[in-house]
């Protein structure tokens, strides 16, 4: 996959920017809303109809069928991010960007037509079930736990399990599904819905932002036929690193981008409200939390870019995003706590994006690796590194 060019990267992100802002942003007040106050299905296909028409529909992804350079990718879903609407209005967001990642870069030919154009084409949603219960000692942030099995049926794989948190299972219309084989990981492309996949359970979360919620699903002797494995048996954790890295990357685009419309809110808040004699914003601890915004959102897309950049090299970057996971997280979380601070009672009202944006997060720093998931693993780097380094001679 080969990048657009800056230039013209410039221009796809100049048109998103101005669509989110002056059409997106409105149904913010939209009340087409589930009983999980997530978007309706209605909802989110009349914002696509509306992205299809000014022509910034999967805008990461080009006429020909090439996609942005990660770099170019960061630049353009950034500005999608300006509203939590933005994502699905534009088609940039979790879980169909990531799994049109995959399959763009490991699919067949026939499944990337039968699977992967609807999705491009913004016709389909879709759903990566390999999460599964906690309480029955399943896979988490740990895969290698994974207690969903498949067995070899003539033509066919037979797959039984539990999945949990899985987001967008519920009116999803594609699915990724990770089981585990004799030979080891394998992923399975499956139509939605199919009667042998149950949701049992979608739980009211802290987010919101995301069609469908985040399920809890049976899987019950589900068949799927041989050729749709995507590779070859015991490959799925592979081709699971293959999607790992630009995924959680984007998800740090994405929340730049909504962090960066927050902090314009609060900034305005705090040139407009006056309080004991003055505007807020001339009141030092209100200032100096603002200032202290524009530095995290500064580095966050710093973070960004180095780990974009590293991507683009064709490497897997898996240390580089997950340092990136933790610090653009972290760093928004507290941009986004300054907001609903320096706004007050306003700040944890529904009356802006602000609260939502805080919500999301908040649930962030969590999903794609918790942030302490993420430290561990990068200390076992330090470790192994350390001991490759001794055993070189390297000096202390």
């Amino acid at each position: 996959m080969s990048g657009a060019g800056l230039e013209v990267t410039a221009k796809i992100a100049s048109r998103v920017e101005a669509f989110v802002r002056d059409v997106v942003v409105p149904y913010e007040r939209d009340p087409r809303r589930d009983h999980h106050d997530c978007p309706t299905e209605e909802l989110v296909a009349e914002l696509k109809d509306k992205a299809r028409e000014a022509g910034v529909l999967t805008p990461h992804i080009l006429p020909d069928g090439s996609h942005l350079s990660q770099r170019e990718t960061a630049i353009v879903l950034q500005r999608t991010g300006l509203s939590p609407l933005g994502p699905l209005a534009c088609n940039t967001g979790a879980p169909d960007e990531g799994n049109m990642y995959l399959l763009g870069k490991v699919g067949s030919a026939d499944i990337k037509e039968r699977f992967l154009r609807p999705l491009v084409e913004g016709r389909a949603r879709s759903a990566f079930f390999m999460t599964e219960p906690a309480s029955e000692g399943g896979a988490g942030s740990d895969p290698s736990m994974m207690r969903t099995t498949c067995r070899r049926d003539g033509n066919h794989w037979l797959i039984n399990g539990r999945k949990a948190f899985i987001t967008g299972a519920q009116g999803a219309q594609v699915g990724i599904v990770m089981a585990k084989a004799e030979e080891g990981a394998c992923m399975f492309l499956v139509d939605l819905p199919d009667p042998a996949i149950r949701i049992d359970h979608v739980p009211n979360t802290i987010d919101s932002s995301m069609p469908g919620g985040h399920a809890v699903v049976t899987i019950d002797n589900l068949r799927v036929p041989a050729d749709q494995m995507l590779g070859e048996a015991g490959e799925g954790f592979q081709y699971a690193q293959v999607r790992l890295s630009p995924a959680r990357l984007s998800h740090c685009m994405r929340w730049l981008g909504a962090c960066v419309r927050a902090n314009e809110i609060a900034t305005d808040y705090a040139n407009r409200r006056m309080a004991f004699g003055k505007l807020l914003i001339d009141h030092e601890g209100v200032g100096f939390m603002l200032a202290e915004n524009l530095i995290d959102l500064r580095q966050a897309e710093l973070m960004i870019e180095w780990c974009a950049d590293v991507l683009d090299t064709g490497a897997l970057g898996t240390a580089e995003s997950s340092m990136t996971k933790v610090a653009v997280s972290e760093a928004l979380m507290r941009v986004a706590d300054r907001c609903v601070q320096v706004m007050g009672g306003s700040g944890v009202t529904a009356d802006t994006i602000v609260e939502q944006v805080f919500r999301e997060i908040r649930a962030f720093r969590i999903y794609d690796g918790p942030t302490e998931v993420h430290k561990w693993s990068l200390a076992k780097k330090i470790k192994r590194d350390w001991k490759a380094a001794q055993q070189q001679g390297a000096p202390v």
